[in-house]
Parts: structure tokens; C-alpha cells; sequence
């Protein structure tokens, strides 16, 4: 038999699945050729050259897909005879799975019917049993049967959950060290306090001048607290006018650029296999464990499928909080995000009243590479204790290896308003406004919430023209290249500066002779690059 099928010179047809193809886009980033991977999966070379081009499109497929097992077995990404109207449903479908809300059959079928018109499509639309299971089957939806009121706040789900991921670290022989969350918020992060005349109001919450000023930043870490990954920001432009010659991976933060300064399906993916599997391979080995560990997710819409987020070795892998429980229980957001921005605001006043008191000419100056490295320092400052406590509800016990002094993590809002009141334009702060102010963004999702109008035009391929306008106003300008030698003057000026300063402490000299050493150890394997 296979004498006569090498005669014949044909091969045997292979119809590879989703899975499959996200693998083959796994091997050819890791370098695979075309020709390895044809005689590996039986295709042809063609077959893995369209793979490589279709690449986003099987990816943002996947991403968006809610089984593994569908996935798996489902062969194509054929689209329905309706796009636009799978387009919205999919993006309506995802944010009320995000947002916690009850979804079942019968509410699917009214809202599609609701886009079929609003859409302006031709005909007649029937929502039918067999439509909604096509369109699950398309999605590799695995259930739209989420029964009950408001599912936020669903006390049994959430034991249910816990005793069961309690199994599953037990199971898989997890130590805290290994298991990590991360969730994303939006920051104002050029937000003054309501009653202060600095710029007469126009950074306060009901300023349009937020939106234009607001970032997604997230926040990961494991549950001890002692592996706190830098923090992930999105924000607007590509190289904001601020950066200057600044290269992006020289910044305290992990940067990343979206119109709507919103996380997104790639950036996420980006993030997770480029910076957090690295980075948790690199920490667990550093602590003699097992380079192994869960990453839990809530069901936001930027929070790509299972199966795209998982270590080429299976070792590192999501695991998604149901919908009716993250809301009480995901770490992230039990105080941690909190006291995260208290410390970012706390730090500029501290910023202000160094520089001078003059509160406006701060606010003024303030830039976003500025909120970058006092967002970073903020987040430093968080305890471990802190993000241990924010797991006691997932692992109860935890915070018993960890010593519980608490002290100093509060920052007081009568003290901050006590301080500003001695600030010019700033008498009449109270600490009603302090607490108004860390709480500003405090609903602020780190995606995008559309409204129907906005679903519509999405899904009939319309662009918000008003986002590209603001990306073109932060366009670079021109840089200014600095050399070595000036760089060395100007440090040495720092410290003949800082010599003649009675009242400057130890500590400023020597981080300044060791950045003069830095500099000049540059200079010479500039001029010997071979020593």
C-alpha cells in the first residue's frame, strides 16, 4: 500500500484545525522553516506560507474564541452570510461577559435582532435556536446561558470557585511563588483636586481634558507580592513629545501605544509572551522552583483565548475568573490598584511642595514620561502585604508567612489636604476633595466600553476620526542627539555643583560619581569598542 501511494505521488488531504494553525504560527516565530513544518503536519508549503500571512487573522479568530475544546476541532474561520451583524453581536457579547452581566438565549436573540435593523441589513432576520448555535460555533462560544439577576456579587459562585482553584493548585502543585494576576485601570493621570485654582479646574473630574489625559495601566503580580512585574502602560502615541531621545525600553515601565490609549487583544499578547513569561521564568528560577505558573485573568474583551496565552513548553498558562465572581475577588482589584494611585498622587503633591508650592506651574510642567516614573516609584511602594491580603479571599492562609505589619500603606487624606491648604490657590482643599480625587478613576476600565451607536459603526468598518486627530498631537519632535563628552561636562558640573552645597547629603555625590563613571566607561569603548 504505501509502495502504491508513492507511485501515485499524492499525498493524503490534511484539513488542519484552529489549534493547529496557532501552533504552526508559534513554530515559525520561533524560526521553523516552511519546509519543516510542511513535512511535520503532512501540508504542503503553500499551506504554511498562507498560515504565516493570515497570521493576525487566526490570531484576533482565536483570541476571541471562548473554548479550547472548539478550537481543537473547529477546521475554518467561515465567516457568516452576516458579518456585520456577527461583528457587533461578538463585540456586544464580550463586553457584557466583561462587565458581569446575565446573558442567555432569548436576551441574544433580541439583541441581534436589534443590530440586524440597526444595521440597515436587507430582509427578513429570524434569531432561531439554530442561528444562535451557529453563531457559538463560529466564536467557539462555549455557553450563553448565564442565568440569574446581576451576577456581580454571587457569593456561591465565588466559594464554588475558590474550593475548586483551591483543587486545581493543589493538583498541579502550585506554590503561591507561581500564581499571579494582573488587571488593568484607567489613570487621569494629569488630575488635579476639585477647589484648587491651578488652571482653573481644567484637570478636574468633570473636565473634558481627562480623556484627552488618561492612560490604561496594568498591574501584575504574584500571590507573596515579592515579584511585582514593571507595570504595563498604553497610552496614545507611539513616542509621546516628552520621550524626546528617550528609548522606550529604557523606561520604568513596559510602554505601548493604542489611538484610544486602550489595552487591546495584541498589545495583551505582546505583553504576555514577550514580557511576562520571560520575566516569571527568570523569577521562579531565581528562586529554585519549577519555571511553572497560572496567570488569572477576568473576562475583559482585550484578554485573549487560553489557547493564545500559554508558554511554548504549557508550562506557563491563563486561567479565567468566571464572570459572577471577579468582581469580589480578583486581587488586583481588592486595594491594591488603589493604594497603587494614592501613592502616584500623594508622590506629585510631594513633587509640588519641593519644586516651590507653585501648584499651576507644577501642573503645567508635568509631562507623561514625568507620570511614568512617578506611576512606577507608586507602585514600588506597594507593600507585599498589601497584595497578600488582596488574595485572602482565592488563599486563605497565605497571609500567615508574611509578617502583617500594615502601618504606613494608608495615606491620609486630611494630611494631603492639610499640606495643599498651605499652598497658594489651594485654601480651600478639604479632605471631601482629597477623597474625590483618588477616587476619580476609580470605575475606569482598561478597555474600551462601546456604546450601541459606537458597536454599529465598528461593525460597518467606520474609524473614529477624532482618535487619529489626537494621536497626530503628540507626534515626536525632532531629536537632539547627546553625546558622551557633553554628557560627561554637564555631570561633572552636577558635582562641582553639589560640592559647594553645604546643606547636600552623601548619598546625592555618589550616585552622581557613579553615573560620571558610567558615562566615561561609554566614552572609551566608544573610542576602544574592542577593549
Amino acid at each position: 500500500m504505501s509502495q502504491s501511494l508513492k507511485m501515485s505521488g499524492k499525498r493524503k488531504r490534511v484539513v488542519l484545525t484552529i489549534k493547529d494553525k496557532l501552533d504552526i504560527i508559534k513554530k515559525l516565530e520561533e524560526g521553523s522553516s516552511s519546509k519543516q513544518l510542511s513535512v511535520i503536519y503532512g501540508i504542503g508549503e503553500t499551506t504554511v506560507r498562507d498560515i504565516r500571512k493570515n497570521k493576525e487573522k487566526i490570531i484576533t479568530y482565536a483570541s476571541s474564541s471562548d473554548s479550547t475544546s472548539l478550537l481543537a476541532k473547529r477546521k475554518s474561520m467561515k465567516p457568516s452570510m452576516y458579518e456585520e451583524l456577527d461583528r457587533a453581536m461578538l463585540e456586544w457579547f464580550n463586553q457584557q461577559r466583561a462587565k458581569g452581566n446575565p446573558v442567555s438565549g432569548p436576551i441574544c436573540a433580541k439583541r441581534a435582532e436589534f443590530f440586524f435593523y440597526a444595521l440597515g441589513m436587507d430582509g427578513d432576520f429570524n434569531p432561531s435556536a439554530g442561528w444562535l448555535t451557529r453563531f457559538k460555533q463560529r466564536h467557539s462560544i462555549r455557553e450563553i446561558n448565564i442565568r440569574g439577576e446581576k451576577l456581580n456579587g454571587d457569593e456561591t459562585a465565588v466559594d464554588e470557585f475558590c474550593s475548586n482553584f483551591r483543587e486545581f493548585v493543589q493538583r498541579e502543585n502550585l506554590q503561591p511563588e507561581q500564581i499571579y494576576n494582573a488587571d488593568e485601570t484607567g489613570l487621569f493621570w494629569k488630575c488635579l483636586p476639585s477647589r484648587t485654582l491651578a488652571v482653573k479646574g481644567k484637570f478636574t473630574a468633570s473636565g473634558h481634558k481627562l480623556i484627552e489625559e488618561r492612560v490604561t495601566v496594568m498591574c501584575c503580580a504574584n500571590a507573596t507580592g515579592l515579584h511585582k512585574l514593571k507595570l504595563c502602560v498604553v497610552g496614545k502615541a507611539k513616542k509621546p513629545r516628552s520621550f524626546k531621545g528617550t528609548d522606550t525600553s529604557n523606561l520604568p515601565v513596559s510602554y505601548f501605544s493604542q489611538k484610544g490609549a486602550w489595552m487591546d487583544l495584541s498589545i495583551f499578547r505582546q505583553w504576555f509572551d514577550k514580557i511576562f513569561v520571560p520575566q516569571v521564568r527568570e523569577y521562579l528560577k531565581s528562586k529554585g522552583l519549577q519555571e511553572k505558573a497560572v496567570l488569572l485573568l477576568d473576562n475583559s474583551p482585550t484578554h485573549p483565548n487560553e489557547n493564545v496565552l500559554r508558554s511554548d513548553d504549557g508550562q506557563i498558562f491563563v486561567k479565567y475568573l468566571p464572570p459572577n465572581v471577579a468582581s469580589l475577588i480578583q486581587p488586583m482589584d481588592q486595594g491594591v490598584i488603589a493604594v497603587m494611585k494614592k501613592h502616584y498622587r500623594a508622590g506629585l503633591l510631594q513633587n509640588n511642595l519641593e519644586e516651590g508650592n507653585d501648584l499651576k506651574m507644577f501642573w503645567k510642567k508635568l509631562t507623561l514620561l514625568d507620570a511614568l516614573y512617578e506611576i512606577s516609584m507608586a507602585w514600588n511602594m506597594v507593600k507585599p502585604v498589601t497584595i497578600i491580603r488582596a488574595w485572602n479571599k482565592i488563599l486563605p492562609g497565605n497571609e500567615e508567612k508574611e509578617s502583617l505589619d500594615f502601618d504606613g500603606e494608608e495615606i491620609s487624606a486630611s494630611t494631603l489636604a492639610t499640606i495643599l491648604q498651605q499652598t497658594q490657590g489651594c485654601e480651600k482643599v478639604d479632605p471631601e476633595n482629597i477623597e474625590q480625587w483618588f477616587e476619580v478613576d476609580s470605575t475606569e476600565p482598561g478597555y474600551e466600553v462601546l456604546t450601541d451607536s459606537e458597536i454599529i459603526r465598528r461593525a460597518q468598518g467606520q474609524t473614529d476620526e477624532s482618535s487619529e486627530n489626537e494621536e497626530e498631537e503628540v507626534e515626536l519632535i525632532p531629536e537632539r542627539s547627546i553625546n558622551h563628552a557633553a554628557a560627561l561636562k554637564w555631570t561633572e558640573n552636577l558635582l562641582d555643583y553639589l560640592e559647594q552645597q553645604g546643606d547636600m547629603i552623601l548619598p546625592d555625590k555618589l550616585v552622581i560619581r557613579k553615573l560620571r563613571a558610567t558615562i566615561r566607561n561609554k566614552q572609551k569603548m566608544t573610542v576602544n569598542p574592542t577593549q
